[in-house]
This record gives C-alpha cells, structure tokens and sequence, in this order.
C-alpha cells in the first residue's frame, strides 16, 4: 500500500486475470481481428499510465526487456501486426499472480506471476492467452457489460451498488471490499464467457506452436497456478481444496489443465521450452510484497516508510495492494488504505462514508473518540441492508499527525463488528530499528549439488512457514519429486533493501 488517496479508474475493456477455467471442447475456426485500430491505441494509449499506477508500476529489473521481447514475439502471432514494436509488454511490479492485455497492443505480466514459471514456453503462453482474448474481440463483446462495472474507487460504487436499488454488483457481503486494481481484475474476469475463454486457450496454444514453443506449456503454467492458489488457501487459513476464486464460475482446475492439454495434442505437441534462458531472467527478481508498498508477514502487516503496523485476527488473510489493504475471513471483510487530511478527522470519516455509500445515502453514527496505543483513533458504524442481509459498516480512523490519517473500513453481519476489534487495537506506529529490519525476497536461482534435497533446499526457503510446500509449488514439484545434481531451481531469499 503506497500513502496516496485511491485514485479513479475507468476502464471499459480490460481483459483477464490470471487464466481462468473454461470446458473441454474440440478445436474450432475462431474470427480474429486482422489489426490494431487507430482507436483501440488510442484507448490504450490512455488506460497504460492508469493501469500502471493501479498495479505497482512497471518493473525497473533487467526481467522487464527480457519479458517485453517474449512477448512481443508471441503476440505478432496473432496476426494484429506484423511489427513487434506496435507491442507494449509490461512487467509489473506486483506481488499478485497475474496477466492481461487490453485493446492497442497493451499486454501485462506481474513479477509474481512470472517466479511461478519454470520457463519461457510457459511465459509465452500466459502472455499468448491474453493476446488471444484481445484478438478475438473479447472486450469489445463485452464492453457494454464492463461499462456498467466501471470502478470508481477504493469502495465507491462497489458498496453503493450493493446496497442501492440497482441489485448489486457482487451480489452479496462477500467480496464487497477489494482495492481497486484487485477489483478490476475480478470484474474483467467474471466478464468472460465460457466459450471465450476457451477461445483465447485455443488461440494461446496455437501461437505458442507457430512461435516454435512447446504447445503444452499452457497446461504446465495452470498446473502450477492452481498448486499455488491451493498453498495462497491453506496460508489464509482457508480450504485448500477449494476451487480458486479465478475459476469460482468455471471447472475445477484440473478440468482446465486436462482441456488446455487436449489442445495441445491436436496441434501437435514437442517444440523448445528454454528453461536455461528463462531462469537465468528469473534469477533475481523481486518476489511478494515491495517494502516500498508495505509487506505482509504472516498475521502482521508493516509499512518500513509509513512506520506503521497491525494484525489480522487469526483466520484472515491479507492482499496488499498499490493503494489499499484488503483483509477477508469468514467473519466480514475490511481495507486498510489512506486519503487526504487536514486536521479534521469529522470530516475525514464522513468523507470516506460518502465514497463507500456512493447513493445510498448511509447514515453512521455519532463518531467516537479513543486511543490507541498513544494514536489518536475514531470510529463510526452504520448499518445498510445488502442482497445477504443487513451489514455493519466500520469506519475506524487513525490519526499519525495533523496532515497524516489513515483508516479501516469494515463489511460485517449485523452485531458482528466485534470481530475486528483486536485488528482496530492492534494499530501501532513502528520504531526506527523495526522499520530497518524489513527486508525484501528475491528469487535465486541455484544449482542442484550432490546431497541436496528438496528438504535442504526448501529449508533455504526465506519463510518460516510451509517452506516445503512453497519450494515445491515454485518449481513444479510434488511431494515425490527427486533433484539431480546440475539441475537449477528457485528458492526465495531475503536481499537487502
């Protein structure tokens, strides 16, 4: 989370997130846009630099170049130019597993998504999936959809909607609350038929074969991410047997793996995977939180430079963000974020009321006054009736200095604010010597020595939790993988700051 207020984002066309699930099916002609339009660069063109602030910015490490000419060789596959420069391939930086493009040649791959690859074919297929998406005019299919899912800030329409009199636009408590570059993600997603997604697969594994890669690397790549969002489950405390938010209107992940293999076989498989030059790339790279956004450590969420610190109660996970913490568990949902302040904190609180209620017109209560841990705190609730039933709305403020605020706002069931109250005591500022303590992971690639394990390799593991579990999914190993001496794999590590 960086210290600025939420900006607003409107983008009518972004495309996927992350590869979500589609049905098996044969493989059929699909109609694809012949070349990039003077107005889809143009509406590029303007979304880049928003879509760049919402997702951490692009990645200054010598991956970028690496990832924007991978890129750019499989989406002129596509057929929507011939030139690899009329191709903008960003890395983010951004520790969410994530991928998309947008109409204009715009294509985005986060780092963290990146260090869960094993190799290029894999990168080239992520990235020709949503090349495809793009080429098959998915957007524009659904435009008019996106349009009505337009984000308009941290909570903003999201709540209003909810509680307003147009039926809501998540229908229901859960998922009410997410900053907003989670937020557009997710509504891009949920935007995708079954059958599109199929589609830009298709096309995926087909640009992957015409660029000479190997056309199973796409179902190699889900492999992975659905590994990873099992682990992302068991760390949050959740089930790991759940089917993963990304795939929640879509078959279950190993559905998607089989499909994205059967299409594979029917383009025929074998072509190059250049693990070497991947890892080699790889090798480096900023792996989780940026300190510079803050960092999440188990429970704890630390900013080294807003120095400042709290904890989730147990049971809850935490997604940073560029703009927002979002905190969700069984018992409700909240967000950690910041805005503008100038010694009012009346004002602060009912400003942040009127961005979540957007129409609704929500009426808090009297606003309270208390401390913790020697901040100044203050808090009001109100209470709104959502398609699940009537909510309490938390907003719990924190005053840092007289120009300096920062705030939870909460989503529980009626009556059950409670939850969250060690999480609102738990605020404290972080001294000087703890701040300096924060440091970064990166990913280092190294060589397999005779005696090494994934036993001894996994204690290497930057994680005091589950470091096993985390090397395995990071190299596509299972729990009966055996390493031979010379081959190379990642562990992630601290660097300094």
């Amino acid at each position: 989370m960086k210290r600025k207020t939420a900006s607003r984002l409107a983008i009518m066309f972004a495309a996927s997130v992350a590869l979500t699930g589609v049905a098996d099916a044969q493989l059929k002609a699909i109609r694809t846009q012949t070349a990039i339009t003077p107005a889809e660069r143009k509406q590029g063109d303007e979304a880049h630099p928003q879509l760049l602030q919402e997702f951490g910015g692009a990645y200054a490490g010598p991956q970028a170049a690496y990832v924007n000419r991978i890129g750019q060789n499989i989406a002129v596959q596509s057929g929507l130019s011939r030139s690899p420069s009329d191709f903008t391939v960003t890395l983010l930086n951004s520790p969410v597993n994530n991928a998309f493009a947008i109409p204009g040649g715009y294509v985005y791959v986060t780092r963290q998504l990146m260090a869960l690859m094993n190799d290029e074919a894999e990168l080239a297929g992520v990235l020709g999936h949503e090349v495809g998406h793009v080429a098959a005019q998915h957007s524009k299919k659904r435009q008019s959809a996106a349009t009505r899912n337009t984000i308009l800030g941290v909570l903003g329409a999201v709540l209003g909607g909810a509680i307003g009199d147009n039926g809501g636009l998540l229908g229901g408590l859960g998922g009410l609350l997410q900053n907003n570059a989670m937020k557009v993600a997710q509504l891009a997603t949920l935007g995708f038929s079954r059958s599109q997604e199929l589609e830009a697969d298709q096309l995926g594994v087909q640009y992957l074969k015409k660029a000479g890669y190997d056309p199973l690397a796409l179902s190699t790549m889900l492999a992975s991410l659905a590994n990873q969002t099992s682990l992302e489950a068991r760390l949050s405390g959740g089930d790991a047997r759940s089917i993963p938010e990304w795939a929640s209107t879509h078959p279950d992940p190993a559905s998607r793996v089989r499909n994205a293999q059967s299409l594979a076989s029917k383009v025929g498989t074998g072509g190059v995977r250049n693990a070497d030059a991947f890892l080699a790339s790889v090798d480096g790279v900023l792996y989780g939180d940026d300190p510079a956004q803050g960092v999440v450590e188990g429970r704890d969420f630390m900013h080294p430079d807003l120095r400042l610190k709290f904890t989730v109660p147990n049971g809850y996970g935490m997604q940073n963000g560029t703009s927002a913490v979002l905190v969700s568990g069984n018992g409700g949902q909240a967000q950690f974020s910041t805005a503008a302040y100038n010694s009012d904190m009346n004002a602060y609180i009912a400003s942040i009321f009127k961005e979540i209620g957007g129409n609704a017109n929500l009426s808090p209560g009297s606003i309270q006054r208390t401390t913790v841990n020697g901040i100044p705190a203050y808090y009001s609730v109100a209470r709104a009736n959502t398609q699940s039933g009537q909510v309490d709305v938390t907003v719990f403020a924190y005053e840092f200095s007289r120009t300096s605020a920062f705030h939870f706002v909460a989503l529980t069931q009626a009556g059950g604010a409670g939850v969250f109250n060690p999480m609102f005591q738990s605020v404290r500022r972080l001294t000087a010597s703890e701040a300096a303590a924060i440091r970064p992971r990166r990913v280092d690639v190294v060589t397999v020595a005779r005696g090494d394990t994934v036993a001894t390799l996994a204690r290497r593991m930057a994680y005091t939790d589950l470091q096993t579990e985390r090397f395995q999914v990071l190299n596509r190993l299972t729990a009966t993988s055996r390493l031979t001496p010379g081959r190379k794999v990642k562990i992630v590590v601290y660097a300094n700051r």
